[in-house]
């Protein structure tokens, strides 16, 4: 009775293993927008110029009526 498979092993190429495709809908960090790199340098200004009025404020001794 004849094999329905070739006794000789057929060479197979690029054998390399392939990695899975990125899922862009599972957990991890997600590319930065221009825009938010925006609104978190203007809440850092923002914050800086609020301590320092603060600073200014306690250091030249105004107190509030």
């Amino acid at each position: 009775m004849p094999r329905a498979l070739h006794a000789r092993r057929v060479p197979r190429h690029h054998l390399a293993l392939h990695r899975p495709p990125l899922r862009h809908d599972r957990g991890g960090a997600q590319p930065l927008r221009t825009s938010d790199l925006v609104m978190a340098l203007l809440g850092v200004v923002m914050l800086g110029g609020l301590a320092l009025a603060a600073a200014f404020v306690l250091t030249s001794g105004a107190t509030a009526p």
